[in-house]
């Protein structure tokens, strides 16, 4: 990353101000508070057709996120190997990645879809079955690291999607409850330093290390290693605040309304720990203004749907094992007051989070149904049905809902009617079956979808990272 594109990331948050509700597009999960999946308003193909198709033995859980004129994709390799790449969208089969990121830098894997802001991508790591995380800041063009923020602790893991706005950075770390980070300022040795200075600092001590490699190389040291991120400086964010810390457990993403922050946690059987909560959060102080029960835990987290705040529940987890008999809900309170307004029940575990457009709630379930309800009273106004169970969250774009289901099959469905336009199985069209756990991503008329086998049918299995547009 150039010190004039982070210079230019910098300013347009300042543009910010000290609102909370000023996110760009892509800068929280699904893209928008809305959680449609897409942020341009173009709708994907009319005829889908497979551009380019990444065959891997990673496993794809969070969902893909467009970086300018790329797409970032983190995965689970064997002994849960971390990875995270960026292929360029105007690609060949197979494209090649602009970048990739590994061990030794990233130690622990992610199912965290990235933040993204000017030059500037933020992602959470580490699974339930780790102690502890990190949240990390990279630079987009370049993947070279900026500040990253430790947090150990047993049940601590940074599984959701992060959310920037106003210059900071709001997360959930499970049994680290929620908590505010600067975005633009880091601190090393007790010193604190603005981005562009980071910057500049990491550029010289990756130098400094490249000229150290070369020296041993001329020397035909046998210890001659090329050098790599984790060499570089250490730069930690200024924590802001932090609550719920050994309280709650939020793995969901967190999202934002007007000065407020949506913090969803969950309630863990096994481990009896944890709460079953929506929790409003004033931005500034992490301070409650006000709390609401839940029936099921929100997975999915809490999606804003004008005035009001939209939040799904499920009985089960993402464990296939468990469809059989899970149930959930949708329910909606008013986002100044957190009064609930309706409650829908759903013969289904709903996972992932809902998406709002044009004055309807759509949602996937583990029944294999995707339904639409009026957001002003919850009735329910359409039910397609794919009888294939999702765990993956609705896509909307340009008035199609996108939802991809666990045989890997993309279908494409009218959001007014309900009815369907075309389905699209990455069974047959790529020869990859595979399970979608984080959903459709739509961008400039393109659909991105990738698959998960860590469970299922075809456990272990090859998996697919898939770009799907007109031929």
């Amino acid at each position: 990353m150039t010190v004039r594109s982070l210079l230019i990331s910098l300013c347009v948050l300042c543009g910010l101000g000290g609102a909370s509700s000023a996110v760009e597009p892509w800068g929280t999960y699904r893209g928008n508070p809305q959680r449609t999946g897409n942020t341009d308003g173009a709708a994907g193909p009319e005829k889908p057709a497979v551009l380019w198709v990444v065959k891997s033995t990673d496993h794809y859980i969070a969902s893909p996120v467009p970086v300018k004129d790329a797409i970032y994709v983190a995965g689970i390799g064997a002994f849960n190997r971390p990875s995270a790449h960026l292929f360029p969208f105007a690609a060949k089969t197979p494209p090649v990645a602009t970048w990739a990121k590994s061990a030794p830098y990233l130690k622990l894997a992610s199912v965290s879809s990235p933040a993204v802001t000017g030059d500037l991508l933020v992602f959470g790591d580490g699974l339930h079955q780790d102690s502890g995380g990190v949240l990390h800041c990279v630079s987009a063009t370049t993947s070279k690291p900026l500040w990253q923020l430790v947090m150990p602790g047993d049940l601590i893991h940074l599984e959701g999607a992060p959310v920037v706005a106003g210059g900071k950075v709001f997360m959930g770390g499970g049994a680290a409850g929620a908590f505010c980070v600067e975005l633009d300022k880091a601190t090393l040795d007790g010193k604190d330093y603005d981005l562009a200075t980071v910057a500049k600092m990491q550029d010289a001590k990756w130098k400094e290390l490249e000229k150290k490699y070369e020296e041993l190389k001329a020397k035909k040291d046998d210890f001659a290693i090329p050098p790599d991120d984790s060499q570089l400086l250490k730069f930690a964010p200024k924590k802001v605040w932090q609550k719920g810390a050994g309280k709650w457990h939020v793995d969901a993403p967190i999202n934002v309304t007007g000065e407020l922050l949506l913090v969803p946690t969950s309630f863990l059987d096994k481990e009896k720990v944890g709460e079953r909560a929506l929790y409003a959060l004033k931005a500034g102080t992490g301070e409650t203004a006000w709390k609401a029960e839940l029936t099921y835990n929100p997975w999915g987290g809490a999606t804003v749907a004008g005035d009001l705040v939209v939040v799904p529940g499920s009985s089960i987890g993402y464990y296939y094992k468990e469809l059989k008999g899970a149930k959930g809900d949708l329910t909606a309170f008013d986002a100044k007051t957190g009064e609930k307004k309706w409650r829908k029940e759903v013969p289904g575990g709903v996972l992932g989070s809902v998406a709002f457009s044009d004055g309807l709630i759509v949602c996937t379930a583990t029944d294999g149904k995707v339904r639409a309800y009026k957001a002003a009273d919850g009735e329910r106004a359409w039910l397609f049905d794919a009888k294939t169970p999702f765990f993956a969250p609705p896509a909307v774009a340009g008035g199609v809902v996108y939802a991809a289901d666990l045989s890997g099959t993309v279908h494409a469905i009218d959001l007014k009617t309900g009815n369907a336009k075309w389905s699209f199985a990455l069974a047959k069209e790529v020869n990859a079956p595979g399970m979608v756990y984080g959903g459709v991503t739509v961008h400039g008329g393109k659909l991105v979808v990738a698959t998960c086998n860590l469970d299922g049918p075809w456990v272990n299995k090859e998996t697919v990272l898939v770009c799907i547009g007109t031929k």
